[in-house]
């Protein structure tokens, strides 16, 4: 394809065809689309390809680099692999928005200046929002305007640091940057927005759950890792990321582990396993940033596969809660392999992706003495044993049986389930083989014996006191409030408080105005020696002839209100 045009362009293409075209060939679209993004997306060089001049400012659509590439990739192939689990049940509408949702991680991913970069961020937002109201409930659409309003929130942030870092640099180039000045901390809050950091991250665990059981496995794959890559090109080394990384850590742990909803286990383990990237950012060394990339990539494979297989589960039986599930491992025997390996693989079992990934973020504080960060880091690898490698197969698949028998994955979802397997397997067996692509070259032995033995020690023993404690593990239904309480409940609350009193204030103002008004027609009625009639004296006043000093009064009393309205 043309140079001065990103790979993005074809899965727009591919949306607008989707939303047009009915039966055999909106399938074809759906799946041939993401693989002609993918041979795109490996035919664009190396630097930028093309310029285009507006207003004075050198836009650069297209800029190409082993780290864009390595995330472009992930993201089309992510794009063909949500449509072969989709396209069977989902409406044409979400398999549209999805497209499209795809072409803005891709566009985020080769954009070689900020105004571009903007551009693709807020076409994500858009067609996500999309994305989550497919899910085709009350609480869906309500989500996805709460999701909506506070990506609109980030994009504004976003835009108000780079107008003023555009103002005060003259320059709109993608390059490392501090957070020191106003500007550049507005970009950095931006971009943490879409991260799910916290305090403002409750929006995913809102959102991402209430969409339909193919939509969250698009939603989970893009918005959170467009992010870290953002924060990779702009802010490594950024310091105090590692603070934030290691808080979404701790946080996404703690809230997975209170959680009943599957999916919302899930959501909360999103959260969990973008820390580690954050926090390999913040660290940005050349180790650290592969670690981020690697595991970004691999993040996107198994955190897909769980949300399959959490999605078949809700598409079988409508049902998602721990607390009605159960047994389920012996109707949907697939469903509950590729659903253990993908638990295996987010928990940085040995042979899964999870491992070769996120050991190097270990290694790349061990390097840089950051021994703290280390040891939170391995803490963090049990409690995520925990939630997703042994809480969600365990109360969804097993635990006691819930009477239910559904059947297991149609072929299509079972099929994409299967490819996503065979990667989290593949990568975790010959990770040399995924080194390569990396963005910086890499000088590391994934498996020594005393890292392996390390990783099954902390996970067997993680394992066993999540069966000890099974009785305090047991889910109920119960609701976990979040820091979306303070703008869901408490600013709703103080909001309909003041709707309130301007209610109480108008109305006592319409009441001290009639009164005002009834006083002055008294008086100019006084003034006409005639009896004041109530039921006619706004006819009988105007409809007559006034004495000149009258109707000045009439004239400056309307000039006065009209002021008023105007200005109030």
């Amino acid at each position: 394809m043309p140079d001065y045009l990103s790979p993005a362009i074809i899965l727009l293409i591919a949306a607008i065809l989707t939303a047009i075209l009915r039966g055999y060939w909106r399938s074809i679209i759906v799946l041939v689309a993401p693989l002609l993004t993918l041979w795109a997306v490996w035919s664009v060089p190396d630097g930028v390809t093309a310029t285009i001049y507006f207003l004075d400012y050198q836009i650069e659509p297209v800029e190409g680099s082993p780290l864009r590439r390595l995330f472009a990739t992930i993201f089309a192939f992510m794009a063909f692999a949500g449509g072969l689990f989709a396209f069977r049940v989902a409406k044409w509408q979400e398999l549209a928005a999805a497209q499209a949702y795809a072409a803005g991680a891709i566009g985020v991913c080769f954009a070689g200046d900020l105004i571009t970069l903007f551009l693709y961020w807020e076409l994500m937002a858009l067609f996500s929002t999309v994305v989550v109201w497919c899910g085709g409930t009350p609480a869906a659409r309500a989500a996805g305007i709460r999701y909506a309003i506070m990506h609109l929130f980030g994009g504004v942030i976003l835009k108000v640091g780079i107008e003023g870092y555009v103002i005060h640099t003259g320059s709109i180039d993608i390059q490392p940057m501090l957070a020191n000045n106003f500007d550049t901390w507005m970009i950095l809050i931006g971009i943490l927005i879409n991260a799910a950091a916290p305090p403002v991250s409750a929006w995913l665990a809102d959102a991402y759950p209430e969409s339909s059981p193919t939509g969250s496995v698009f939603l989970s794959a893009f918005t959170t890792k467009t992010a870290v890559l953002a924060l990779i090109l702009l802010f490594p080394g950024e310091t105090v990321l590692i603070y934030v990384g290691l808080y979404m850590i701790m946080y996404g742990i703690i809230y997975a582990l209170l959680e009943n909803d599957a999916r919302r286990i899930l959501a909360y383990s999103i959260v969990n396993q973008v820390g580690f990237m954050v926090c390999a950012v913040g660290i940005g060394t050349q180790m650290a940033l592969n670690g981020a990339a690697a595991h970004a990539f691999a993040h996107i494979i198994y955190k897909a596969l769980l949300f399959m297989s959490a999605g078949v589960v809700v598409y079988r039986t409508g049902k998602s809660r721990c607390s009605d599930l159960g047994g389920l491992f012996r109707t949907m025997p697939l469903t509950t392999i590729c659903g253990i390996i993908g638990a295996l693989a987010i928990s940085s079992f040995p042979l899964t992706s999870g491992f070769t990934t996120k050991t190097l973020i270990s290694q790349a504080a061990i390097d840089e003495s950051l021994a703290v960060v280390y040891f939170l880091l391995a803490a963090a690898s049990a409690g995520v044993f925990l939630h997703a490698g042994i809480k969600f197969p365990w109360f969804v698949f097993f635990q006691r049986d819930s009477g239910l028998r559904p059947k297991d994955a149609p072929w299509n979802m079972g099929l994409a389930m299967v490819l996503f397997s065979a990667l989290c397997i593949l990568i975790g067996v010959f990770p040399e083989m995924f080194y390569r692509f990396l963005p910086y070259p890499v000088d590391y032995q994934a498996y020594t014996t005393g890292k392996v033995v390390f990783y099954l020690q902390l996970l067997l023993f993680s394992g066993l006191a999540f069966f000890l404690l099974l009785p305090l593990m047991r889910r109920t239904l119960t609701i976990s409030l979040d820091t979306d309480w303070f703008w869901r409940v408490f600013l709703a609350r103080i909001a309909r408080a003041g709707v309130s009193a301007i209610l109480r204030l108008t109305k006592a103002v319409e009441v001290w105005t009639g009164t005002l008004i009834s006083i002055l027609l008294n008086r100019v009625q006084n003034n006409f020696d005639k009896p004041l009639d109530t039921e006619h004296s706004w006819r009988t006043i105007f409809s007559r002839a006034q004495p000149i000093g009258a109707t000045a009064l009439w004239i400056a009393l309307l000039l006065t209100g009209y002021v008023l309205v105007y200005y109030f």
